[in-house]
């Protein structure tokens, strides 16, 4: 589970790319067609980017947090079907060490 979640992020940092790179591409053209001068869209490129850069944070504490809490969550069912697990295996060695009585003995 841990290595799909890594991958997906791994995905986004690498849409994060394609993406920068497309606006990059985007406000080339602008400053080519006069629209846009240079300054301005490295300006622009630099917002765009530290933008992205704080919603991929923000979005990883988010997936960060709720994963620790699935952890959390998740261990202490464990714990408790552990738990279980461990008194039926308890209980059947214990059957197991009784020697089983014959029809007609007391």
């Amino acid at each position: 589970m841990i290595d799909l979640i890594k991958k997906t992020l791994l995905a986004g940092v690498g849409a994060a790319v394609v993406t920068k790179e497309k606006v990059e591409d985007t406000l080339n053209d602008f400053v080519r067609q006069g629209k846009v001068k240079a300054d301005d869209a490295r300006i622009i490129a630099d917002k765009i980017a530290e933008q992205g850069r704080k919603e991929f944070e923000d979005v990883s504490h988010k997936l960060a947090a709720k994963l620790s809490d699935v952890v959390s969550r998740g261990g202490d069912k464990t714990d408790e079907r552990v738990a279980v697990l461990e008194q039926r295996i308890r209980d059947l060695e214990a059957k197991l060490a009784t020697p089983p009585t014959r029809a007609g003995e007391p």
